[in-house]
Order: C-alpha cells, then sequence, then structure tokens
C-alpha cells in the first residue's frame, strides 16, 4: 500500500526496514532529517506523491472546469546560494481536459508574496514565467520575459517553468528569518466557451525546524497520557505525511505512541484548498448559506459553493430541505449527516494559520487508509483527529491499535492549538493501565 493521495499502487521509495527502535524510516536513516538533505518537501522522496496532482485537483470538483483548463501547483526545488539570496524553480503543467476542443492561453502573469518574522522592507523579490511548449502549436520563449498566445491541443499539456528570485539588500543580511512564499499564477483560459480568468497558488516553505536537535517538551494530559506537540515547517501541497513523520516525529517517537494529525494539514498536504475567487456562484449556494449560523464554515456563499461543488447542488438542496423539517421536530445536525462527510470538515476562510487564512479548506479524502498506510510503513500507531479549542475532539480515522475514547480525552485541551503555533502533528503516549 502507498502512502499517497489514491493510497493506489507501489511506493518503490518507502524501505520497510525497522530501525533499531522498532520503528520504520522510509529513508532508510534515523529520521529528524535537515531541510537541505534530499528527503526534505523540494526532495526526490515526494515525486510519487506529485504524480498525483491532477486527481487531487479534479477531486475537488463534480465536474471538470467549465473551461477544461487546469494548471497544477507543480513540483519545485529551492537553491540556498547564500544566506542572502535564494531562487525557488517550480515546473508547473496546463492540462486540457477536454476531449476534443482547443484551448488558448494567451494571458499569463506571475506574483509572489513573502511570510517572515520580521519586516520585508528591503527583500527585494523577482518572479519570472517562461514557457516551454511542446506541440504542434509550440512558440520559444521571448527573451523580454513577453507571454506569446498558446494553443493547447484537446487532451494535451503544456509546462511552464516558474523562478521566485529573492535578495537581501546586502550580502550581510540573512533572509533566515523568511518562513514561506505564496507564489501565484494569473492565467486566460479563451476558447468556445468564452474568456475565464484564473489563479493558481502554491505555498513553498522556506523555514525548517531541526527536529532531531530540538528538545521534547512532553506535556501531562490526564491521569494515564503524556502529549507533545511537533512543530513542523508551513506544510504545503510538496508534502507526504510519510516523509514528515520521518523528518518530525521519528527522533522522538517510541513503539505504542499514537501519532495525531490534525485533518487540516492533511488537507493542505493533499491540495485540498481553494481560493474564493475561483468558485462559480450558484443560486443554490446564495440559498441555503442563509440557513446556518453565522459562525459556520457554510454560512457564507463560498463555503456553501466548495461544498456544492463536492457533493452536487441536488444533495445539498435535499439536504438543506429535509434539514429544515427535522429542526421543526427538533432533530439537529440533520444537514450534516445528508450532506456528507465534507460538510462538517470544511474551514472557510481565517479559519487556519496564514497564508492559508485566505483560502477555504477541505476536509481530507480517504483518512482511514492514510492511518493504515502510516502504521504499516512506521510502526506507530495514527489517527486522523478535528480539535478546537471548545474541547470537542473527533476522531476522524484511526489505525486498529487506537482507543478512539482515550485518544480524544487525551486530546481535549489542544494541544495543536488553533492559532499560529504550527503544531499540526501531536505525539500522544497513554500509559497502560
Amino acid at each position: 500500500m502507498s502512502l499517497s493521495y489514491a493510497l493506489e499502487g507501489d511506493s518503490t521509495h518507502v524501505n520497510s526496514a525497522p530501525t533499531t527502535a522498532g520503528l520504520v524510516d522510509s529513508t532508510g536513516g534515523t529520521g529528524g532529517q535537515s531541510a537541505e538533505t534530499s528527503s526534505g518537501p523540494y526532495g526526490p522522496s515526494n515525486d510519487l506523491w506529485l504524480t498525483q496532482e491532477v486527481d487531487r485537483l479534479t477531486s475537488m470538483q463534480r465536474a471538470l472546469p467549465s473551461d477544461g483548463l487546469l494548471l497544477t501547483r507543480g513540483k519545485w526545488s529551492c537553491e540556498r546560494r547564500t544566506a542572502s539570496d535564494i531562487v525557488l524553480v517550480g515546473t508547473m503543467h496546463f492540462h486540457n481536459l477536454s476531449d476534443r476542443r482547443e484551448l488558448f492561453i494567451p494571458e499569463l502573469r506571475a506574483e509572489a508574496t513573502l511570510l517572515a518574522s520580521d519586516s520585508l522592507r528591503n527583500v527585494i523579490t523577482h518572479t519570472e514565467v517562461v514557457p516551454r511548449h511542446t506541440g504542434k502549436y509550440a512558440v520559444s520563449a521571448r527573451p523580454d520575459g513577453y507571454w506569446q498566445a498558446f494553443i493547447l491541443e484537446a487532451g494535451k499539456t503544456t509546462s511552464i517553468e516558474a523562478r521566485v528570485s529573492i535578495r537581501a539588500p546586502d550580502e550581510q543580511t540573512s533572509l533566515d528569518f523568511l518562513q514561506a512564499v505564496w507564489f501565484r499564477v494569473h492565467y486566460i483560459a479563451y476558447g468556445p466557451h468564452g474568456r475565464t480568468p484564473h489563479t493558481q497558488h502554491a505555498i513553498l516553505p522556506l523555514s525548517f525546524p531541526q527536529a532531531d536537535t530540538a528538545t521534547p517538551q512532553w506535556r501531562k494530559a490526564g491521569p494515564r497520557a503524556q502529549v507533545l506537540p511537533i512543530r513542523t515547517h508551513l506544510l504545503s501541497h510538496l508534502d507526504d505525511p510519510l516523509a514528515i513523520f520521518n523528518r518530525y516525529v521519528l527522533p522522538h517517537a517510541r513503539p505504542g505512541d499514537i501519532l495525531a494529525l490534525g485533518e487540516t494539514p492533511l488537507a493542505i498536504m493533499q491540495g485540498r484548498f481553494r481560493h474564493p475567487s475561483s468558485l462559480r456562484l450558484s443560486w443554490v449556494a446564495l440559498w441555503a448559506c442563509r440557513l446556518f449560523h453565522p459562525t459556520s464554515s457554510l454560512a457564507t456563499a463560498c463555503g456553501m459553493q466548495a461544498l456544492v461543488d463536492i457533493v452536487g447542488q441536488l444533495r445539498v438542496v435535499a439536504a438543506a430541505l429535509l434539514a429544515g423539517v427535522a429542526r421543526l421536530l427538533r432533530i439537529r445536525g440533520m444537514f450534516y449527516n445528508l450532506a456528507g462527510e465534507q460538510a462538517r470538515l470544511i474551514d472557510d476562510v481565517s479559519g487556519t494559520l496564514p497564508p492559508y487564512d485566505q483560502f477555504i479548506c477541505l476536509g481530507p479524502v480517504r483518512p482511514q487508509q492514510t492511518v493504515d498506510a502510516l502504521r504499516e510503513r512506521t510502526g506507530v500507531e495514527a489517527a486522523i483527529v478535528d480539535v478546537n479549542d471548545l474541547r470537542k475532539c473527533q476522531v476522524l480515522a484511526a489505525s486498529r491499535g487506537v482507543d478512539p475514547q482515550a485518544l480524544a480525552a487525551a486530546l481535549l485541551d489542544n494541544p495543536a492549538g488553533n492559532a499560529d503555533e504550527q503544531t499540526p502533528l501531536v505525539l500522544v503516549r497513554i500509559e497502560p493501565q
């Protein structure tokens, strides 16, 4: 079983030989690797994970994009030339998902926003996109950077090379305070459908905690449990849960521990986040969102539309109408039962840490297969959880050795936090009775 988005096929990069601690390190080492090693989010160990990106992106909508054009977030590399000079290079792919319509890409531009722990006043950022077209309509890149209109044949793909250069004002200034890059490609799809604007977003981490050198800060969580919130880099579509385990969890874990992974961080690794500007609002979303309490993630038209795109208009309408009848009978929660699991898991904008606070985060897919694969590959029990600061904990999926009630009790105080702690992983150690 491969710990990939679809959890299908054979993950050939996994070495299942156990370490001396009785746990598995898929890299064949002892874990806790630095950001510079090949197993980092910019390294080759996540290649299998990234091959399934098109499936991940299309899974967020029941129907294909109205114009049939899709741009992936892509595979990226990060080169730190000096302490004051960083270059990120990515290969992003356009896919014409139509089986018979040619589509034009007449306009394209890119921009980048830096996230940092200090002022960015004197930091210089430059973005560049170079076409790498092939096929009948291939055109060469222009030296002036001008994007020349390109025709993408039905069922074909083409690629672009995206580059972000970041420089400090002088060589003595370090860029260690940078945390991430929010990269955006704005483009136009043009064809029989008309002319539609799109933006693809890629979140690229720049800061990586050193798990193997950090002193673990275990906390008491009830009479028999201890919890260890584990800080990571800003997770993104580049991250494979197995690689994250090896980097951050393995140095601290021992057999019998439980890895609790938040449902939103898993969804982010699966690429399941959408910017509101990408949604095409329907009358169903505009109507149904008014039926919810203002604090609900489904109380906005965009939040509701994200659900409509997953389960369909008919199911949302039926769930809303039947939930209204159930409420008259003092039965609550019926909409969530009828609309499906994703209805409970969607987080609207502001629901997580920047820059994901600008996005609607969907719930993860196949959580049970994810925890089963994690246990098989690592030897550590695993669970996907939804915890908040109101002392509510829902265990969405757990491997066979986990007691869900004992785990939920250990996580009631929400050790991972809901703010900017950047601790999406919690290692739980429950002493036997």
